[in-house]
């Protein structure tokens, strides 16, 4: 499997050069480059692709969670911080990790293999050939097969996804990210950070909102073009 590419957005030079090692440790890891304020690295990223974002909370001109929902379709991101305040909102963004100053390298370690363990599962279905009409995922402490054909929408909550079918309800624990790198692209659609929809399910819409199976759901404001491009 090729390296993870990551960055770091930190504007502590000891907080920088700690990651950097920890990064140089790792076989998986490619640092890109560092970034002392979150302006510089969305200037970056207009131009350059990175899968995992080491991303602290308190920085100057933009702060790490105001940057993080401004990238419309953000990489994998590990919050480091000295502040355990911000988990409930960095887990509302999907981020992948939240590392609480100072970490050990295990610790470290520990965040990283999240990363490297969803991406493996991402790239799976891609590098078998095979296309399925299914999937299979965690939930109720088993393995559940669930039919493309069947979803309806998915909504996230915090560090898990409520998958709603057209027989049930399944709650699992992983990101909208993961869950959208599983679907089929031409079967699915993100319209809103929270919500991924079936697009055969679709029943009406609007500027604001999509109707599936007689649900609301909001369109972010990043996704529009999505649905008027149908």
């Amino acid at each position: 499997m090729s390296n993870i590419k990551c960055i770091i957005v930190e504007d502590e030079p000891l907080a920088v050069k700690i990651l950097s090692d920890y990064i140089s440790q790792v076989p998986f890891l490619e640092l890109q480059a560092t970034f002392k304020d979150a302006i510089l690295a969305t200037d970056w990223l207009r131009h350059n692709n990175t899968e995992l974002i080491f991303l602290d909370i308190h920085l100057p001109k933009l702060k790490g969670m105001a940057f993080l929902k401004t990238l419309t379709h953000p990489p994998a991101v590990i919050i480091t911080t000295a502040y355990h305040q911000y988990a409930v909102e960095g887990f509302n963004l999907n981020v992948t990790d939240y590392l609480l100053k100072p970490f050990e390298f295990e610790r470290f370690l520990i965040s990283v293999n999240k990363v490297k363990s969803a991406q493996s599962e991402k790239k799976e279905p891609h590098e078998s050939g095979d296309k399925k009409d299914f999937i299979f995922l965690n939930a109720e402490r088993k393995k559940v097969k669930i039919l493309f054909s069947e979803i309806i929408y998915i909504e996230s909550q915090r560090e898990y996804i409520r998958i709603v079918t057209t027989k049930r309800e399944y709650i699992s624990k992983m990101s909208t990210h993961e869950i959208e790198d599983l679907l089929p692209a031409n079967l699915f659609k993100r319209i809103h950070r929270s919500y991924i929809v079936s697009m055969s399910r679709i029943e009406s819409y609007t500027a604001e909102m999509v109707e599936v199976n007689g649900v609301s759901i909001p369109i972010g404001r990043g996704y529009r073009d999505i649905i008027e491009n149908l």
